[in-house]
C-alpha cells in the first residue's frame, strides 16, 4: 500500500500525555503536529490581557475574528504565536489553563476555533496529527484513525505538577489535582461537545507507559489498520 496523508485524532484529559505523544508521533510519521487545547488557551491569554470576560460568549467571538493563531516548529518544538506574539510559555499557567476550560464551554467559541482547525488539518499535504478534548467526535468525526490517551488521576496530577515546576510555577501537589478534577468535571459536563471518546477510537491506558511506548503502539495501529507504517 503506496503512503497517503492521514488525519490522526488524539483526545483525552488534561496530563494524560496527549502533548507529548502527539509532538513525537508526528515527527516520527513526518506529519504537522497541531494542539487544539493550545489554541483555547491562546485565546484564553488574549481575553485575559484585553480584560475580556470569560463569560462573554458574544466578546470572545468577536475577538477570535480578529486575532491569528499560528503553530511554528522551531527545532524541536512548536511555538504557538497569537497575532505574532510568542505565548507558548503563558499558555501553560495554572490561569491559562483554567480560563480556557471556562471559554471552551462556550458554543460561539467552540464554533469558531472548530472551524480554525478543521482548516488547519485538511490544509496540509503531509498528514497531521491534532490532539485535544474533542478531535475524534466533533473537529474530525471521520479521521482516518483516532486514540484516546487516559491515565490515572494521580498519575495526570504528577506529570501536570513536574511541568508546572519546570516552568517555576509551584501550586502543590494537592491543588494541582484539584485543578484537574474541577477541568475533567468541566470538560465531561459541558453542553457543547462534552469529552467522551468516540465509539471507534482505540483506548490507550498510557499510567505506566512511557512517551515511546505509547507512540510505538500508536504506530503498530497504523501499520496494522493501513498495511504499513506512513510517513
Amino acid at each position: 500500500m503506496g503512503k497517503r496523508a492521514l488525519i490522526i485524532a488524539i483526545d483525552g484529559p488534561v496530563g494524560a500525555g496527549k502533548s507529548s505523544v502527539a509532538k513525537l508521533l508526528a515527527r516520527r510519521l513526518g506529519y504537522e503536529y497541531i494542539d487544539s487545547g493550545a489554541m483555547y488557551r491562546g485565546v484564553a491569554c488574549e481575553a485575559l490581557r484585553q480584560g475580556v470576560d470569560l463569560k462573554d460568549e458574544a466578546a470572545l467571538s468577536s475577538l477570535i475574528d480578529q486575532t491569528t493563531i499560528q503553530f511554528r516548529p522551531e527545532g524541536e518544538e512548536t511555538k504557538t504565536y497569537i497575532s505574532g506574539r510568542d505565548i507558548s510559555q503563558q499558555i501553560r499557567s495554572p490561569q491559562a489553563s483554567q480560563a480556557s476550560s471556562i471559554i471552551s464551554t462556550l458554543q460561539g467559541v467552540r464554533k469558531r476555533l472548530v472551524a480554525l482547525q478543521r482548516q488547519m488539518g485538511k490544509g496540509t499535504q503531509v498528514g497531521v496529527v491534532m490532539e485535544g478534548r474533542d478531535i475524534g467526535t466533533v473537529v474530525f468525526p471521520d479521521a482516518d484513525i483516532k486514540f484516546f490517551l487516559n491515565s490515572s488521576l494521580e498519575e495526570r496530577a504528577r506529570r501536570r505538577h513536574r511541568d508546572l515546576l519546570s516552568l517555576g510555577i509551584d501550586i502543590g501537589f494537592l491543588e494541582t489535582m484539584k485543578e484537574i478534577e474541577i477541568r475533567d468535571e468541566r470538560d465531561r459536563q459541558r453542553e457543547w461537545s462534552p469529552m467522551t471518546p468516540a465509539e471507534d477510537s482505540i483506548l490507550i491506558d498510557s499510567t505506566h507507559l512511557s512517551i515511546e511506548e505509547v507512540v510505538d503502539l500508536m504506530l503498530e495501529r497504523i501499520r496494522l489498520k493501513f498495511g504499513r507504517t506512513q510517513g
